[in-house]
């Protein structure tokens, strides 16, 4: 479980900066989470391809070895979206929100470097396990404005 050590060492960093994360990304479903960590991998990896630590291989094999578990969190969401947009709408609102999670990534991760992402990706796609990916989705999908509103509330 190398990947749970790295995702510590680099929460551990980034919490001399900033607050511990919370207990899920922004009160999101574990659907929308593993949605949300492919899609923040997908477009770090692409930010990163340029550079020394390029993570696009490692991303590919992650993407490839979870597809099940990815595809079926997709199938998920898609299914809580028709139920509350309709069949025709819930396309739309998955592209909407698919979108959106890419754009808030185009940037990059809020607290992590190409270098620690690669790393994490590595991990994530070494293992089989799919609580794995909950476990990182949590710790990896904190953003910056909810770690520092934790600490400001302390």
């Amino acid at each position: 479980m190398h990947f749970v050590k790295t995702i510590a060492a680099a929460a551990s960093a980034a919490a001399l900066l900033l607050a511990p994360a919370s207990a899920s990304a922004s009160g999101s479903s574990d659907a929308e989470n593993l949605r949300r960590l492919d899609i923040m991998l997908m477009v770090t990896s692409l930010r990163c391809r340029m550079g020394a630590d390029d993570f696009q291989p490692q991303y590919r094999e992650f993407s490839a070895n979870h597809l099940s578990t990815l595809n079926g969190a997709a199938r998920q969401l898609e299914a809580g979206l028709v139920n509350q947009h309709g069949a025709s709408g819930a396309k739309r609102a998955l592209d909407r929100i698919s979108v959106g999670m890419a754009n808030e990534y185009g940037q990059g991760h809020p607290w992590l470097g190409c270098r620690e992402l690669k790393q994490i990706t590595t991990d994530l796609a070494a293992s089989r396990d799919p609580a794995n990916l909950r476990i990182a989705a949590v710790e990896l999908l904190a953003s910056v404005s909810s770690r520092v509103g934790w600490s400001a509330a302390r």
